[in-house]
């Protein structure tokens, strides 16, 4: 249940520019298109656009297992106007990404091509670059669920975790908290896989991300006792529902245990 990689940052502060607030609604129901869209004017020709409509694309890609040419057209438009090294560095982070999320969903094995652009975007990314966190954040999923190496996943998520509070990056601590959580289940430490879960289900309903909730219910689900777990359930299949079916993977986790059980098998 790790498929849930956020891109970027979201945020509802009151000195946010309306676009940046009117896309942030968009992203958070599920309204990825239209959010992109917004964009679109300043994505051919301003970096910070390009990418992050590039981002917004890719995490579609994620949620949906849909938009993939789109994504990759957003992609090769980030790349080519991008001018200093950061830019470059956070191109290529958004290059790893999207490959990343090819080879999770099984539409294309990439999984080499994201490894090669994240060691790119690390090498062309400053030491005290804003965009590292979110780095060493995808380097970590990589570890987790291609490498399945969850070792060098901890120490990948400690590091985005410790660079998400310093620059105050609710939605990327969120991230972190919920797989350094899902870590800590598989080892059995059930607390401390809890308290990981409820902070990342906190946070994302403090902030409103409503398509990024239900995943964060089904996680905490896993680390809780019934009837409590079937509570958290519940409510995870009506935001599901609300939002249309989004993230589509989550669909066979939605269901009584025992049916979870047969079709993970």
């Amino acid at each position: 249940m790790a498929h849930t990689a956020m891109s970027g940052s979201g945020t509802t502060a009151d000195d946010d520019p309306p676009l940046q607030t009117a896309v942030w609604r968009l992203r958070s129901r599920a309204c990825w298109t239209d959010a992109a869209a917004l964009l679109e004017h300043d994505a051919g020709t301003v970096p910070a656009a390009a990418l992050q409509r590039t981002a917004l694309l890719t995490e579609r890609c994620l949620y949906t297992g849909q938009g993939w040419t789109e994504a990759e057209d957003a992609l090769r438009t980030a790349e080519a106007i991008a001018r200093s090294d950061d830019e470059r560095g956070a191109a290529a982070s958004e290059r790893g990404h999207l490959a990343y999320a090819s080879t999770l969903l099984a539409v294309r094995d990439r999984a080499d091509e994201a490894s090669v652009a994240l060691s790119r975007s690390a090498a062309l990314l400053a030491p005290a670059s804003p965009a590292r966190p979110l780095l060493d954040f995808r380097r970590g999923l990589i570890a987790q669920n291609i490498a399945e190496s969850p070792q060098a996943a901890r120490a990948a998520f400690r590091r985005a975790h410790a660079g998400a509070a310093t620059l105050g990056d609710e939605l990327l601590l969120s991230s972190t908290w919920r797989h350094l959580a899902a870590l800590a289940l598989r080892e059995g430490e059930v607390a401390e896989a809890r308290h990981g879960f409820a902070e990342s289900l906190r946070i994302r309903e403090e902030l409103g991300f409503l398509v990024g909730t239900a995943p964060a219910l089904i996680s905490l689900a896993e680390a809780e006792d019934e009837p409590e777990a079937a509570r958290l359930r519940a409510e995870a299949g009506r935001l599901f529902r609300l939002l249309g079916g989004v993230p589509t993977w989550l669909a066979p986790y939605l269901g009584p245990p025992a049916q979870r059980t047969a079709e993970a098998s």
